[in-house]
């Protein structure tokens, strides 16, 4: 996993975008996705371009406004993969869609994601689980109506939950839902940093 941390553009800023973590999805041919992604109803939010030595990135949304990026690597210098469960790397990856219905029809043509369980959450509607070559990496539904904008959350692997969100509030950020067990028996908290951007924990032990 590649990651890295930057203010925010001014043209963001300008924006209003809050600060927040952005997901890139590797693509091939990043000119190509940029065009499907229109094609499907979403939208380019900046064009493709080049990082010298880096890549070619482009920003997009989905036709619901959640955005991400799409990447293809030219440095010749990405990390082998790792486990999706080591500790530090982003082991789920979460869409609080416009629409959960839509928004899976938009990932899965453009990218392949495979429908994996559905889960019913009651008033919260369905949690619909998504498979990137044959492993269970996130889940999308339908944003709650009081959450102005969609959006992908990202949860960080820690080894015990507790210990790890007693760091997030030493470090100056603030829990926002206090630890949880999940349907698997995995741990998860969501939180803040201390400038506002959201995340989320995920452990396999309290």
């Amino acid at each position: 996993m590649w990651g890295g941390l930057m203010a925010l553009p001014e043209e963001a800023c300008a924006m209003g975008v809050p600060p927040c973590w952005t997901g890139y999805v590797s693509v091939d041919d990043v000119d190509a996705y940029a065009a499907k992604v229109t094609a499907a109803g979403g939208q380019v939010v900046r064009p493709p371009e080049d990082i010298p030595g880096v890549g070619r990135f482009a920003v997009v949304t989905d036709p619901y406004g959640a955005a991400f990026n799409l990447f293809k690597d030219s440095s010749g210098m990405a990390p082998a993969p790792k486990a999706p469960e080591t500790p530090g790397q982003i082991g789920w990856h979460e869409l609080h869609a416009g629409d959960g219905v839509g928004a899976f029809a938009f990932y899965s043509s453009l990218f392949g994601w495979a429908k994996a369980q559905a889960m019913d959450m009651g008033p919260l509607g369905v949690y619909q689980l998504f498979a990137i070559d044959g492993v269970d990496s996130g889940g999308m539904m339908t944003k709650m109506p009081e959450v102005p904008q969609p959006f992908w959350l990202y949860y960080i692997n820690v080894p015990e939950i507790d210990v790890a969100a007693a760091r997030v509030i030493a470090g100056g950020g603030k829990i926002l839902m206090a630890a949880h067990q999940v349907p698997g028996g995995s741990w998860i908290v969501n939180c803040t940093d201390p400038q506002g951007a959201f995340f989320a924990l995920v452990a396999p032990r309290r």
